[in-house]
């Protein structure tokens, strides 16, 4: 028997009761686990019986073991009898464990909060234009034509856009300091790849010139000794090199790509794929504002802490996985970046509340919606991941559980609910709404 008593909002008590039944079932399960290590004199180790063991312990000696090994099961039948919804660990303790009666307990328990959904279908989102410009042909083009290009070297002053062999050494208050010196380094100028300053320092010197280069690190310099500071960077120019860009015609067009023979054949195959990029980024666009707005439709009431904590440790655990798939160490990428972790759960607790209200959202719309994944939908699932991750389906579903599966299933059905069911307007109109 469980009984649920709410004491604030989404926070309350539950108490619930082990039966006899149970209980002993807890006991012999707690006995078989211990006896291997039970000595009693007279008994060869591990061979010493219940009735004896009672005697001279007291069942009472079990009683912790047994409810361990329980209260799992106990805890997730009075939670279903309930009909609650927890988050987060329960603070459980015991009221009562007398011999011979059922043992009673009590949980301090935080629930998901009640969502009221608001209009989640027909929601109103900015149109998207997907259309594809000569400009932005022309811009891809571009892009292309710089991969392709040259350095030529000159003899001439260095300008914007031009590339310098140069030797540097850095200084502040004549002291020199760790990175701050290099020999033969090819810069970009124009690039903002070095210090503010640096770069526009070397325009109108060439080739031999010795340079004085002073330069103030930034405030937010991630080297926190030389932040703020003055520097000086004598530097010597060997080598000024000029961008030449091949010829834009059919020659080009089949250097750049194999599949093509000609300039107008690949102008008509960046349109194609610029249109799938703009029609993904739309598609992509219009979903969050969807979601946004069903989000902003509903009222959910104080979202417990334990909710938002999870999804800031979820949220932390998930990118510092991605950064060590990429060989580099957590505590390597915050010296990198001069942060900590602090810093990093700063980040993610600044978003916490909106993507929780928004998983409590959508898990409300797949009930709304009465969306129940099917066994085959399942399956795709379980195949799509298997092809995603380069791993067998076997390992997958050993991974993950078919109600975590149905879970994540059913909220990207919701999530197509809202977006099949908006309503593109024109920014303009949107914007007059909105007033």
């Amino acid at each position: 028997m469980a009984d649920w008593s709410k004491k604030e909002l989404n926070k309350g008590e539950l108490t619930f009761k082990i039966d006899l039944d149970k209980i002993k079932e807890g006991l012999d399960k707690a006995f078989d686990k211990n006896k291997k290590n039970i000595k009693v004199p007279g008994f060869r180790k591990g061979k010493v019986s219940r009735q004896v063991f009672n005697q001279m312990y007291g069942e009472e000696a079990l009683y912790q073991d047994a409810l361990n090994i329980m209260l799992p099961e106990v805890y997730a039948e009075a939670v279903a009898e309930a009909g609650i919804d927890p988050v987060g660990q329960p603070n459980i303790s015991v009221e009562s464990m007398e011999k011979g009666k059922p043992w009673v307990l009590k949980a301090d328990v935080s629930v998901k909060p009640d969502v009221k959904l608001g209009e989640y279908k027909g929601v109103e989102v900015p149109k998207q234009n997907t259309r594809v410009y000569k400009k932005d042909i022309d811009a891809k083009l571009d892009s292309m034509l710089q991969s392709q290009a040259e350095l030529v070297l000159v003899d001439r002053p260095a300008k914007d856009g031009d590339t310098v062999i140069i030797d540097f050494d850095g200084s502040v208050d004549g002291n020199h300091f760790e990175g701050g010196k290099a020999n033969n380094y090819s810069l970009e100028l124009g690039s903002g790849s070095f210090i503010p300053g640096f770069e526009d320092q070397l325009v109108g010197h060439k080739a031999g010139d010795d340079v004085e280069v002073k330069v103030t690190f930034p405030a937010d310099y991630p080297q926190k000794d030389l932040a703020g500071k003055e520097a000086l960077f004598e530097t010597k120019i060997h080598e000024v090199k000029e961008k030449q860009l091949p010829k834009l015609d059919d020659e080009f067009a089949k250097d750049v790509d194999e599949d093509v023979d000609t300039l107008e054949a690949l102008k008509e195959k960046i349109k194609t794929e610029l249109k799938e990029q703009k029609e993904a980024a739309a598609h992509d666009t219009i979903e969050n504002d969807a979601i946004d707005a069903a989000v902003n439709n509903a009222t959910v009431k104080d979202i417990p802490q334990v909710m938002l904590d999870e999804d800031v440790e979820r949220q932390m655990d998930q990118y510092l996985a991605g950064i060590q798939q990429q060989g580099i160490p957590a505590d390597m990428y915050f010296k990198m970046t001069g942060t900590s972790k602090d810093d990093l759960k700063k980040q993610f607790v600044a978003g916490a509340d909106k993507r929780v209200k928004t998983s409590l959202v959508l898990e409300a719309i797949v009930k709304a919606e009465k969306i129940n994944p099917s066994e085959d939908d399942v399956n795709a699932e379980v195949a799509d991941l298997a092809k995603q991750y380069g791993m067998k389906e076997e390992a997958v579903r050993g991974a993950l559980s078919d109600d975590m599966l149905k879970h994540d299933i059913g909220i990207q059905k919701a999530v197509s609910v809202v977006v099949d069911n908006a309503k593109q307007v024109s920014k303009n109109a949107s914007s007059s709404n909105e007033k």
